[in-house]
C-alpha cells in the first residue's frame, strides 16, 4: 500500500509492533524516486527516528532510546540475520549474560554465524560476529525479546564457546569467572554430548577449567569422553609464552596463564 511519507510508514510499523524494515519495503511503501526516498530516510536518521546498522536494513528507534541512538541489539538481531540470509545464534559473553552469568556485562553483542561478517554499529550498539563451523548444529534456545525472539546458545554450548573464543571473552581468567557463574545451569549429559562437535583442544581446556572450579560432575564425563580421542599437550592460553609449568597429566593442558575466579 502506498504511504504518503516515511514518517507515516514507520509509525504504521510501530503500531503493529514491528521495529525493523528493509529498503525494499520502504520503496514498496513510498514510490517516489530513489533519490527522494534516500533523502527522506537520511532525514529520519538525522532526527534519530531510525538507525541503520547495515546498508538496506533499518531499525526504528522509540523515544526512550533516542539518546542511545538505537534500541538494544536483541530487539533486531533475528531480523538482521534473516535480512543477511545467515544462520546465527547469540553466543559467548552475550549468551552467558542472558543465562545469568553477568559478572561483567559485555561491551559488544556477540553473535556466531557461518561466515566472516563485518561488525555492525548503530548508535551505541555494537555487534561483533564470530565464525563457527557448526552454527546450525549447535543447540540453541529461543529467547523471547521485546519484539519477538532470538536464538541463543544453550548454557552447555556457551561453555564450549567461552573456551573456543577465549580472546573475545576477555582472557582465560575471565572465562573461569564466567564459567563459575554458569555451571549451575549446565547439564552434564548435555555438555558431554557436545564434546564431539568441538575440537579436542576445546574439550581439554574446558575440562581443565571445570576441574579447577571443583565441578567434578561436569569434568568427569568430559574426561571419560576424551579417552576415546587422540590428544596432545596444548597451551591453556594459545599465543602466549609456554612458561615452565608442566602439562596437566589428565587433560594435557599446559597452564601458561594463572587462572583465578573473580568474585
Amino acid at each position: 500500500m502506498l504511504i504518503k511519507s516515511m514518517t507515516a510508514f514507520i509509525e504504521a510499523l510501530q503500531a503493529k509492533g514491528r521495529y525493523t524494515f528493509t529498503l525494499i519495503e520502504a520503496m514498496d511503501a513510498d514510490q517516489r524516486s530513489d533519490i527522494a526516498l534516500e533523502a527522506a530516510l537520511r532525514r529520519l536518521k538525522q532526527k534519530g527516528r531510525i538507525a541503520n546498522p547495515r546498508r538496506g536494513f533499518y531499525v526504528i528507534v522509540p523515544v526512550e532510546y533516542r539518546e542511545a541512538g538505537c534500541p538494544p541489539a536483541n530487539w533486531f538481531i533475528d531480523a538482521l540475520m534473516r535480512f543477511l540470509g545467515q544462520p546465527y545464534y547469540v553466543g559467548i559473553l552475550s549468551a552467558a549474560a542472558i543465562h545469568g552469568a553477568a559478572h561483567q556485562q559485555p561491551m559488544l553483542f556477540q553473535v556466531i554465524t557461518d561466515r566472516p561478517t563485518r561488525p555492525a554499529r548503530a548508535g551505541r550498539v555494537r555487534i561483533r560476529f564470530h565464525v563457527g563451523r557448526h552454527v546450525e548444529k549447535a543447540p540453541v534456545v529461543e529467547i523471547q525479546t521485546e519484539t519477538g525472539s532470538m536464538r541463543v546458545s544453550t548454557p552447555e554450548a556457551t561453555a564450549f564457546d567461552l573456551v573456543r573464543f577465549a580472546p573475545s571473552a576477555g582472557h582465560i581468567g575471565n572465562v573461569m569467572t564466567v564459567l563459575h557463574e554458569l555451571v549451575e545451569k549446565i547439564d552434564p549429559q548435555a555438555l558431554t554430548s557436545l564434546a564431539d562437535l568441538y575440537a579436542v583442544s576445546d574439550v581439554q581446556r574446558l575440562g581443565y577449567l571445570l576441574e579447577r572450579l571443583g565441578e567434578d560432575r561436569l569434568a568427569e564425563p568430559l574426561a571419560f569422553r576424551l579417552k576415546a580421542r587422540r590428544y596432545r599437550p596444548i597451551l591453556l592460553a594459545p599465543g602466549q609464552a609456554k612458561g615452565d609449568a608442566p602439562s596437566d597429566p589428565r587433560w594435557r593442558v599446559i597452564p601458561n596463564e594463572t587462572v583465578e575466579v573473580e568474585f
